[in-house]
């Protein structure tokens, strides 16, 4: 047997060990079956796995991955993925998730022909057109930092206009569809403020962070990155004070 898939399998048994003895019955509920609460919506990105970066252990995340998170109403397996989580595990939140350094955004953008992935690309390229003006106007590095942001908006978009999410607010279901963005650069998901839990917040959210997206300037991308970094400062600075407060947790021991 090849050597990694060995390694993989001893690293299974450590962590099922390991398992059971945090919870002799971990396993056994497991197999009960799965009540999780969010789909997520990511890309295959090796470096973007849904649980470890948001502190979830399996059950807990319903998850679709494909190429630069795409939500695309053709695509019968993330329509059946997102059918099944809302009209059968009753989820109440959506994510798509988009993720900076992004092979897909990359390979979007500089137009060249790949073969097969490029007709799936092709939506982000009609992004990119739509867009133009603005793009031009921004360095490299941010310019595709923006098409991230763009797309995760657009697939947002898309997923509320499904007939599967408008049939679902339609008789009331509670559920909300968000986009977030992950910065490979420094760990951190950024919420994007184009989220809604009816067809009306939609419309609204959606043009409005459209409309913002649309006045960026290298400056103003700049700064955000300064802010955030002063955010996070101060977010730490709490953790440390309430150290003496911490309790165990199931991260600890993951």
């Amino acid at each position: 047997m090849d050597k990694k898939i060995t390694e993989m399998l001893r690293n299974n048994q450590r962590w099922a060990r390991k398992r059971l003895k945090y919870n002799p019955n971990y396993f056994k509920d497991m197999a009960e079956g799965q009540t999780p609460d969010t789909l997520w919506i990511g890309c295959s990105d090796s470096r973007v796995p849904a649980e470890i970066l948001t502190g979830n252990h399996p059950g807990q995340l319903f998850v679709h991955r494909n190429i630069a998170n795409m939500v695309i109403h053709t695509d019968l397996n993330c329509m059946s993925v997102v059918q099944y989580a809302v009209e059968v595990l009753k989820v109440k939140d959506i994510v798509v998730c988009g993720h900076t350094n992004c092979g897909g955004i990359k390979a979007a953008a500089d137009l060249q022909s790949r073969g097969l992935i490029s007709n799936w690309l092709m939506h982000i390229q009609d992004l990119y057109s739509r867009h133009q003006t603005l793009l031009n106007s921004l360095n490299e590095k941010h310019r595709l930092d923006v098409v991230t942001r763009l797309n995760v908006a657009e697939q947002i978009w898309n997923l509320g206009r499904s007939s599967i999410i408008k049939d679902a607010w339609a008789r009331g279901q509670d559920l909300t569809i968000s986009g977030l963005v992950y910065d490979i650069e420094d760990g951190h998901l950024l919420e994007e403020g184009v989220d809604a839990s009816n067809s009306e917040e939609l419309e609204i959210n959606y043009r409005n962070y459209i409309a913002r997206l649309l006045t960026l300037t290298d400056q103003d991308l700049d700064q955000e990155a300064i802010d955030r970094i002063a955010k996070d400062k101060l977010a730490e600075d709490e953790e440390e004070n309430n150290k003496e407060n911490k309790t165990f947790s199931y991260l600890d021991y993951y």
